[in-house]
């Protein structure tokens, strides 16, 4: 059965206790790659890969995570992990 309008009126959002924590920086040094070249392969400028591998980002396209992972051979995990932070 389908929730109706009134029961998603009730569902709190939730809070976010912890942070992504990118491991670019591994899996580059693990497959002898420089950030400009992964930048190129993966059609983004430098700039915005430096962003994304200290952890700066405030989004990241799925297409972005999907090119990084068949150029660098791994899963998305291998790339990111979720942190969570003491209450």
């Amino acid at each position: 059965m389908g929730r109706n309008k009134n029961d998603l009126e009730n569902i709190e959002e939730v809070e976010v206790n912890g942070h992504l924590v990118f491991n670019i920086d591994v899996m580059l040094a693990k497959r002898k790659m420089s950030v400009g070249e992964l930048a190129a392969r993966v059609g983004i400028t430098p700039a915005n890969m430096s962003i994304l591998k200290t952890g700066k980002a405030k989004a990241i396209k799925v297409n972005t995570i999907v090119k990084m992972c068949e150029i660098l051979d791994c899963q998305p995990g291998d790339l990111f992990e979720y942190v969570r932070e003491d209450r």
